[in-house]
């Protein structure tokens, strides 16, 4: 989805500077200083206006939290969001990450959160998709043994896809759903705007969170 440019958006941000690393890919490999402690860094790839990852940062303050974004006008929204959730344990990162290993260095990052992700449903585009092997692969460099990656949809055809490839590639499956919100299962406790739009009409959430292990 294009999102229109918001007036002035650049200098809001500015504003919201204490939410929003600059030359993020500077960072590679000490992002605990830009927190200014050791504790556990989780990254969500999209996040969108913010609302998962601020309940996130709120609920876990011992956990810091970095959400990526390259829609503009969007990420004005979250970093306004979590200003008004007055947390220090959350930054933006306003880019498109194609490659995250150019910004985060090996076992950097302790789990990874995908919500509702472009599908790219046109073949010649499956390479663009968070869960395509080429992202999988950089994902096992940034993320510790022990780690995991969450991936939340409404795409039957995406999930399937990305089912697929987590097995391939090898990844421990620790808990999958087809219909999150009728399981037992507590990542549905956390939600996206978008997560809660498709709960509204009706639409099954389907989930997958598979572990991180090392197959060198």
């Amino acid at each position: 989805m294009r999102y229109r440019r918001v007036k002035g958006a650049t200098e809001k941000l500015e504003v919201l500077s204490r939410y929003i690393t600059s030359d993020s890919i500077s960072f590679k490999g000490r992002w605990n200083e830009a927190f200014g402690n050791d504790n556990p860094i989780y990254l969500e790839m999209g996040c969108g206006k913010g609302k998962f990852i601020i309940e996130q940062a709120r609920r876990n303050p011992g956990n810091n939290y970095i959400g990526v974004e390259g829609q503009e006008p969007v990420l004005l929204r979250a970093a306004q969001n979590a200003k008004t959730a007055d947390l220090s344990n959350l930054t933006f990162i306003s880019e498109f990450l194609r490659h995250p290993d150019d910004y985060f260095d090996r076992d950097e990052i302790s789990g990874i959160y995908l919500n509702f992700s472009d599908p790219w449903p046109k073949a010649r585009h499956a390479k663009r998709r968070l869960t395509h092997t080429g992202f999988l692969s950089s994902y096992r460099k940034i993320v510790k043994d022990g780690g995991f990656i969450q991936f939340k949809t409404d795409n039957d055809d995406l999930f399937d896809f990305s089912v697929e490839e987590f097995i391939s590639n090898k990844f421990t499956v620790y808990e999958l759903s087809y219909n999150l919100h009728d399981s037992h299962i507590r990542a549905g406790e956390i939600t996206t705007e978008y997560e809660d739009k498709f709960q509204q009409w009706g639409k099954k959430i389907k989930y997958i969170k598979v572990g991180i292990n090392s197959v060198e």
